[in-house]
């Protein structure tokens, strides 16, 4: 078994801007993984944005907090808390953060 918290060192030392917008860090990577490519966690400020980008593999986009707005290929959501969008593996995806506080995103991925 493995407990980690997004303030534990292993994850402190990923930290990383995702995309041009987002601070990540990894929670659970390919360090420790066997099917499952990462876990991470992302906070997207006021007005900052995912850019437009393709992942080689499947994704989960989770909103834990905050609200934005989802693009994946030609479709555009509202998305808030509660929210998990599934972003297919090739798909064009971005997230613009739309509201007034940080939205908050786990992000799963998984290789095909």
């Amino acid at each position: 078994m493995i407990v980690r918290n997004v303030n534990d060192k292993e994850v402190l030392e990923t930290t990383y801007r995702a995309h041009g917008g987002a601070i990540a860090q990894m929670i659970l990577d390919r360090r420790v993984l066997q099917e499952i490519g990462f876990l991470a966690i992302a906070r997207l400020a006021p007005g900052r944005e995912i850019e437009a980008h393709i992942d080689p593999m499947e994704e989960i986009y989770f909103v834990a907090s905050g609200t934005g707005q989802i693009r994946v290929d030609d479709e555009t959501r509202q998305v808030g808390p509660g929210d998990a969008t599934w972003i297919p593996v090739g798909s064009t995806h971005a997230l613009l953060n739309n509201g007034s506080e940080d939205c908050v995103i786990l992000v799963v991925a998984s290789p095909i």
